[in-house]
């Protein structure tokens, strides 16, 4: 019994892990139909950023897992499809770097949308589309052939395209890398050089330690002495027409004196030359004590006057002097230091406009030579005097060249009033060396024409500021032109100009911020203005001038 019991028992445990192992079994089987089923039936997901090349749900699941069974051609297909698909989003993507770029490669960028359109179409052809995408049966292999060939010839050409492409794009990366640093130079030197301009700006119209130093040194020296320095008879010489006479407007005594030095050390006949100076009542002390410390070489003759003794000179006459008088009363303390108003400083003051009142204050002379502070004469002048003037007003020597120095460059054109007086492409001069026919003067009445010009730019909308566009105005058509070696131009801010023309030259002029008397002047020209300098004076010597 007890065996038979041990038996029973025995044979229930088998029969039971049996049919354990069948129902496993038959679950494992349920789950492998579930899975087929699932395949069978479930659209595969595509993604939105998919080609157009077609890719329907069952159809393309189904032949591709009969394609491992059935036909091995189907796999050819899907790498075929899929070598497509991928070239086409890499056409799109260089030509959306090209639309971001913004690049002027128009005829690329309609290339790559074409090629992208190829790509889709050899897909959609009809013959391709019916045997080798909606087809269960069997691949024809020449249509896959001739499919693959297609697709290769593409790819090719799209290859090419994006390797041209990408060097472009490099290219033009770099060149745009290039443009954004040569930007930000510019700019940079924009400033420096505006910053620079103002610092040369202020440097130029500043008085230098030396300078101050001088004037007070012969103010002392006049204080110390007065009886020495007291004023002589006019003698008459000073308005004897038959001689050549030189008018020099200016504060700087060391600067004149250079002027006057030149020109009596060049002149075959110094002694037939007189020259009149005319500062401003501070200075003019000064400049006379200089001269008389210095009198000038081979019998020259000098004089020397402040504004204030012309006494026509008023605001009641003169426009420039009651501009200025309105311009200080309505200036405001933080404007001061404006670049504008240094500009302005100058062009306002009455030593630069006695040029247009030579007649007034000079009546009894025929000719005068009116000759800027910032000049050296390197030859005899005298040959000025012979020219045949033709009637005309002024003899100067002519800037223009191309378009550049004409009339439009000075005066605004858009207003009215100088559009219907004027040529715009007229040619300017310069002032520097100017030698006037006082009776022509007289005679067609410039001072008058003058004063109507400044009193109609009173508000400065003919033309901003300086001496020169009012001369242009005056003298407009009464210009006599000179030829160009008696005068050249630039030494105070143009390193450029050649050494013959400046050895050719009669008169030289530093023209500019750079003044031959301040730290700043070009190095290459100085020497020309220095050997001029009467460096024997002991006060040049005490100021320490470091010429």
């Amino acid at each position: 019994m007890a065996v038979a019991t041990r038996g029973a028992r025995g044979g229930s445990t088998f029969r039971g892990l049996f049919s354990f192992r069948i129902f496993i079994s038959a679950m494992f089987s349920l789950l492998f139909v579930a899975t087929l089923s699932v395949l069978f039936t479930t659209n595969p997901s595509t993604s939105n950023d998919e080609s157009d090349l077609p890719t329907t749900g069952n159809a393309y699941v189904h032949r591709t897992f009969l394609a491992l069974k059935s036909d091995p051609l189907r796999t050819r297909v899907d790498l075929i499809h899929q070598q497509a698909k991928d070239h086409i989003a890499l056409v799109n993507a260089y030509g959306a770097y090209a639309r971001k770029l913004k690049l002027d490669i128009s005829k690329q960028l309609k290339t790559f949308d074409e090629l992208a359109r190829n790509f889709s179409d050899i897909a959609s052809k009809p013959a391709y589309k019916k045997s080798l995408f909606e087809s269960d049966g069997p691949i024809d292999e020449d249509v896959l052939r001739q499919f693959e060939k297609e697709v290769k010839d593409r790819v090719k050409i799209a290859r090419m395209i994006i390797v041209e492409a990408k060097e472009n794009y490099d290219n033009q990366l770099k060149i745009q890398k290039l443009k954004d640093t040569i930007f930000a130079v510019h700019e940079s030197l924009a400033k420096a050089k505006k910053n620079g301009a103002m610092a040369s700006l202020i440097s130029a119209r500043s008085i230098p330690k030396s300078l101050h130093c001088l004037a007070m040194r012969l103010m002392g020296e006049k204080i110390s002495d007065p009886e020495k320095y007291r004023d002589e008879e006019p003698k008459p010489e000073f308005e004897d027409p038959t001689l050549y006479h030189y008018a020099i407007f200016s504060d700087n005594v060391i600067a004149v004196s250079v002027v006057v030095r030149s020109v009596v050390k060049n002149a075959e006949e110094p002694w037939k030359h007189v020259f009149h100076i005319v500062a401003n009542r501070m200075n003019v002390g000064a400049m006379k004590v200089w001269f008389k410390m210095r009198p000038i070489e081979g019998g020259a003759f000098l004089e020397v006057k402040a504004v204030e003794e012309f006494t026509f000179l008023n605001s009641s006459y003169v426009p420039i002097l009651r501009q200025l008088e309105w311009a200080k009363m309505n200036q405001r303390p933080e404007s001061a230091t404006n670049d504008a108003n240094i500009k302005n400083a100058k062009s306002l003051s009455m030593l630069d406009h006695l040029r247009f009142y030579l007649p007034e204050m000079y009546p009894k002379l025929y000719k005068i030579l009116l000759l800027d502070d910032d000049v050296v004469v390197q030859k005899d002048l005298t040959g000025l005097w012979k020219i045949d003037f033709d009637g005309k007003v002024n003899g100067a020597v002519e800037i223009c060249f191309g378009s550049f120095h004409r009339y439009a460059h000075y005066m605004n054109f858009s207003h009215p009033l100088i559009k219907e007086s004027f040529n715009p492409k007229a040619c300017a001069w310069a002032y520097g060396m100017n030698l006037f026919n006082l009776d022509a003067w007289r005679r067609e009445k410039c001072t008058d024409n003058y004063h109507y010009w400044q009193n109609m730019n009173e508000d400065q909308t003919l033309w901003k500021a300086g001496t020169l566009p009012p001369g242009l105005i005056t003298f407009y058509s009464t210009t006599k032109s000179l030829d160009k070696s008696w005068h050249v131009l630039g030494l105070g801010y143009n390193p450029s100009i050649s050494m013959v023309e400046i050895n050719n030259a009669a008169v030289i002029h530093y023209n500019g911020n750079m003044k031959p008397w301040l730290d700043i002047a070009l190095n290459q020209y100085k020497n020309l203005w220095t050997k001029y300098v009467d460096n024997d004076m002991e006060f040049v010597q005490m100021c320490n001038f470091g010429l």
